[in-house]
């Protein structure tokens, strides 16, 4: 199989999350629904932390191994463990402040846009963010918006899937073609569901196509870059800091969604949720694992 093809059927992997996005425009939603699904992604999310945390492990452990048995490569194994510090620090502190800067500048700016047209009052009236994504949301909330849980979940999803990317393109490389088709085919079917985990926050919502289109390739499209750089070079540091940043952003969002999820007085379509959305992330794994991935 040659490398182009390769890199094609890596970007179609990516491209089935858009296969889970068209739940974003079910309108008319129960709250408990909607709750469920918010669930639902985190579950997905927390599948996904666990999954990236046990293969960022991996080189880790193996140049711990080589330390204790030969006692050589200390080097590689500080740098490995400082790789996965770096990024679990970008991915979850990192956004707090990202998500302060920018998104708290842009709701300034927002608020005193109304104080000027004197349209405070009027639900008519849309934010600079409506502007950029589409979704009506307040700008005077002080927690993230929907349409801002779904940048974020698609951004650690993203993160998630370039190392997918890389897993298929490296595989490859090394000659084990099988094992790449395996990957593809198990990430393909991965990435919807993942989908299904980014529609969450939004369903109900007022969202254009344009930001539809934006958090697909934001969330599928690294699985196209990452088998395109996995194919030309293999580097676990690489593997590991991307694994890192992807652990972070997950967590921040997790931490999000279970807190708007505290305000729903119904713990028990919360837990369902939690519970299928991992158990969803689970079996699609364990399709990769049954095929030899």
């Amino acid at each position: 199989m040659s490398t182009g093809t390769i890199i094609l059927l890596g970007a179609f992997a990516g491209l089935t999350i858009f296969l889970g996005l068209p739940l974003v425009f079910l309108k008319q939603l129960p709250q408990s629904l909607k709750y469920f699904l918010n669930m639902l992604a985190t579950g997905i999310l927390l599948f996904l932390l666990y999954d990236v945390l046990s293969k960022a492990s991996e080189p880790i452990n193996t140049s711990l191994d080589e330390l204790r048995t030969h006692h050589t490569g200390t080097g590689i194994f500080l740098l490995n463990i400082g790789l996965l510090v770096l990024g679990l620090g970008l991915g979850s502190v990192g956004l707090v402040y990202f998500n302060r800067l920018v998104f708290g500048r842009m709701r300034k700016r927002t608020a005193s846009a109304k104080v000027l047209e004197q349209a405070a009052t009027d639900s008519s009236s849309s934010s600079s963010l409506v502007k950029e994504t589409g979704v009506m949301s307040s700008p005077a909330q002080t927690e993230s918006t929907p349409a801002m849980l779904a940048l974020l979940i698609a951004t650690g999803i993203g993160l998630h899937n370039f190392s997918e990317g890389l897993a298929i393109g490296q595989s490859a490389a090394t000659g084990e073609l099988q094992l790449a088709l395996v990957l593809l085919i198990g990430f393909g079917l991965h990435n919807m569901t993942e989908g299904f985990g980014i529609a969450g926050p939004l369903s109900g919502q007022r969202v254009s196509w344009k930001f539809i289109i934006l958090l697909g390739l934001i969330g599928g499209g690294p699985t196209f870059l990452g088998t395109l750089v996995g194919i030309t070079f293999i580097s676990p540091q690489v593997f590991i800091l991307f694994l890192a940043l992807a652990a972070g952003a997950i967590i921040y969002v997790v931490a999000e969604l279970l807190g708007q999820a505290k305000r729903f007085r119904a713990p028990e379509i919360v837990m369902w949720g939690l519970l299928v959305g991992f158990l969803l992330g689970y079996a699609t794994d364990l399709i990769l694992t049954y095929g030899g991935a």
